[in-house]
């Protein structure tokens, strides 16, 4: 019996074909980045850059709603800092980059060779936890210097091996905050604020439901005593670490020598904090959001929310539907959402009415408006959300978008409404996906079933994510890793799911006192 045609779609391979080249195609077809003449590295185009923007934008905002400043430190590090802390730089590595010469000159063969060795190799920053502390070791004297609330946007360099667009590569943009306060019960509560603050940015802005909690001894940050987490589901079914929060004790203060005075006269070391996301966000946006026409953005972090497509089919009709465009566009320019005015963007691009609209499905504007003579005299427009649902609501999610006339003066006024819908339905969406593949699992057997891929061929379609009981044990850990490339995303904290409830080991029946979460991962 023949196969029905599939419905015409943008990016090749699909989805559910060949993930890791869908994902790649996406990013292609919404002209978001590509790969650098450097090896691992990344141009971020201005679609890409604009969503990383929003980000920048909306947790900037949040960071210093909670107190924090931005400052910016140095790139390079001296190799001696990076020994203060053995733990630390043990983590790091096999990632450093490391400069041990300045100048360049012209050998006798006619080639450019480096000239001058430094006094002391630099490390290019994988991180900036030694270069920040010997700053903080001079800023902070006394109890009244803390706590100390400080954040950098920056980039930095880890030589990664194999490298994919955002979500791994060689040099990427991040933020990184870093603090020192009076007190273990200070730092421990920064620790969960800052990962709280992730949460809710990667809830209401990402349309990205996350677990929370803290990694286990074998996964956390080099160097800290604890590191709590975000734990993302996208379409593969594999988990991302979406942002992370550590707790580093006294252990860096001890390094670089960060003491102050006590409200009693002693010196004491500070307790210190570290907590960061990365462009990475914006892979896991796309893994978690996208399907076989290209990118869908949540609107809160779409550069444009609104694209207006002119229809000028005849010379004698262009001005009249023009300036009919510009007018909606002021009307709707004119409004705030969230905050914030609409971002509209009218494309008058002498192209054909069908290549625009595919390009803007591709790069996932929220809401796509066609407007042609025919809108002139009847005073209405076409909408279409890009997240599938029709704008009249009521439809199957899985059915393709259809267009809606709507008079101009009543889509503006429903504008607004129509963005806070597609920001519900995709969080909604993703939240129902993760849910359905997300198993508590109480056998060794069913264990590595749910792990084990349906079809040899495509070995990122296993079950999902895994709520099991595990004995405490990293040889535990090390079996399942190495059996099943499953690792323990985070002990859970946060979901009434997973609370804490005694049974046993999945792989030794020994006694457990809660399930943790386990998943494949990026």
């Amino acid at each position: 019996m023949a196969q029905p045609d599939l419905p015409k779609s943008a990016i090749s391979p699909r989805r559910a074909e060949d993930f890791p080249e869908w994902y790649q195609q996406v990013i292609r077809a919404g002209d978001m980045a590509e790969s650098s003449e450097v090896r691992g590295c990344m141009v971020i185009k201005p679609w890409g850059y604009g969503i990383w923007e929003n980000m920048q934008r909306a947790l900037d905002a949040m960071f210093k709603a909670t107190g924090h400043k931005n400052a910016y430190f140095p790139l390079f590090i001296p190799l001696s800092y990076m020994q203060k802390e053995a733990e630390h730089v043990a983590g790091f590595a096999k990632e450093c980059a490391v400069v041990t010469h300045h100048r360049l000159e012209l050998n006798a063969d006619g080639k450019m060779v480096p000239a001058s060795p430094l006094g002391e190799p630099l490390v290019v920053r994988p991180t900036s936890e030694t270069i920040i502390g010997a700053s903080y070791a001079k800023w902070v004297q006394s109890y009244r210097d803390l706590p100390i609330l400080i954040n950098q946007w920056a980039n930095v360099v880890r030589w990664e091996m194999r490298p994919r667009l955002f979500l791994r590569t060689t040099e990427f943009l991040w933020q990184e905050g870093h603090t020192v306060h009076e007190t273990e019960a200070e730092a421990r509560a920064e620790t969960k604020q800052m990962l709280e603050v992730y949460a809710t940015f990667a809830r209401d802005y990402l349309a990205v439901p996350v677990y929370t909690g803290e990694k286990s001894e074998s996964e956390r940050f080099p160097g800290a005593v604890q590191t709590l987490c975000i734990e993302a589901m996208v379409q593969d079914r594999k988990a991302i670490q979406a942002g992370t929060s550590h707790f580093l004790g006294q252990n860096f203060s001890r390094s670089s020598g960060i003491q102050f005075q006590t409200r009693d006269g002693k010196q004491e070391f500070g307790w210190t904090t570290s907590w960061g996301v990365s462009t990475r966000l914006v892979g896991t946006l796309i893994m978690m959001h996208a399907d076989d026409d290209g990118l869908v953005l949540p609107p809160r972090i779409a550069p444009t929310h609104i694209v207006i497509l002119p229809v000028t089919p005849k010379p004698e009709t262009r001005d009249a539907v023009l300036t009919a465009a510009n007018k909606l566009a002021a009307q709707l320019r004119a409004l705030t959402w969230h905050g914030t005015p609409l971002e509209v963007h009218i494309d008058q691009r002498d192209l054909g009415g069908g290549v625009k609209n595919w390009e803007w499905i591709k790069k996932g504007v929220p809401l796509r408006v066609e407007l042609g003579p025919r809108d002139l005299e009847s005073g209405n427009v076409a909408v279409t959300r890009r997240d599938g649902l029709p704008v009249a609501g009521g439809a199957d999610p899985g059915k393709p978008a259809t267009k809606a006339f709507l008079p101009s003066a009543v889509f503006v006024r429903q504008a607004a409404e129509l963005l806070d819908a597609i920001q519900q339905n995709l969080f909604a969406r993703a939240l129902a996906f993760r849910d359905a593949h997300t198993r508590a699992i109480d056998t060794k057997e069913e264990f590595y079933e749910f792990f084990t891929p349906r079809n040899p061929a495509k070995p990122e379609i296993h079950g999902g994510f895994a709520l099991a009981h595990w004995n405490g044990s990293r040889a535990v850990e090390e079996q399942i890793k190495n059996d099943l490339k499953v690792t323990i995303r985070c002990i859970p904290f946060d979901d009434p799911e997973s609370a804490p409830e005694s049974g046993q080991c999945v792989i030794t029946s020994e006694p457990s006192a809660r399930r943790v979460l386990w998943a494949k991962s990026y």
